[in-house]
């Protein structure tokens, strides 16, 4: 970088591909504060975060405790941070291979980064296995019953699927299933048997770092427990 060149001039002299993590989120700051320009916000807020991708999994307050990072422009990083996760999670293909719990674990983790709340997703697959559609049938709190098997099978029906994968976050990354996780897969395989739509697992995801086994996920159906 020639010296004293600003992030925007070499954005416009070398391309987007050229700038490193500290000059992109310096063109999203726009601007730093008394004590540091734009480049040493950047630089500060990459050094507390760890990483660029670990920004995604940042809260509001997260950002406002970066001095020179007011509420306007924490929202700003917010939705820029969400906006990344949707494009990464929508560069898959619909019709992608769920034919391990592996599978699965890759195919949701760009839904998953981030989140302090429990979700709950159906994979309605066809017969071949290949993904028909993703529905997340609930969102909420990590002690709260998060699904009821008539949803989860209402989206199933409707997209004419064969068979269902269930699959819910840990917030904690810990995937180990707890006495709810257990009862509501019972509920979930006792209902696949009366609408005729095979549960094929329940994958609870988690990360490999909080992880006892050091998979990130847990397979009801690995565990012999489907």
């Amino acid at each position: 970088m020639a010296l004293g060149e600003r992030p925007q001039e070499r954005l416009e002299r070398v391309g987007a591909k050229a700038l490193s993590d500290t000059e992109l989120l310096a063109m999203l700051l726009r601007s730093g504060n008394r004590e540091l320009d734009v480049l040493g916000l950047s630089s500060t807020l990459l050094s507390r975060a760890g990483s660029l991708g670990k920004l995604l999994t940042w809260h509001e307050a997260d950002f406002r405790a970066i001095h020179g990072i007011g509420h306007v422009k924490a929202l700003q990083l917010l939705a820029v941070m969400e906006m990344a996760r949707r494009i990464i999670s929508q560069s898959f293909p619909v019709d992608v291979l769920l034919d391990s719990a592996e599978a699965v674990y890759r195919h949701l983790a760009p839904h998953v980064a981030g989140l302090a709340v429990e979700k709950f997703w159906v994979l309605c697959l066809n017969r071949k296995n290949r993904l028909l559609r993703l529905v997340e049938v609930s969102s909420g709190t990590a002690t709260a019953s998060l699904v009821h098997p008539r949803e989860a099978f209402r989206e199933a029906i409707q997209a004419g699927a064969s068979a269902v994968i269930a699959a819910h976050n840990h917030p904690s990354g810990d995937p180990t299933p707890s006495q709810a996780d257990i009862r509501a897969t019972r509920q979930l395989k006792e209902a696949s048997r009366v609408v005729d739509i095979e549960l094929l697992d329940h994958v609870i995801l988690g990360s490999p770092s909080a992880d006892p086994a050091g998979c990130g996920y847990y397979s009801f159906c690995d565990a012999g427990l489907l």
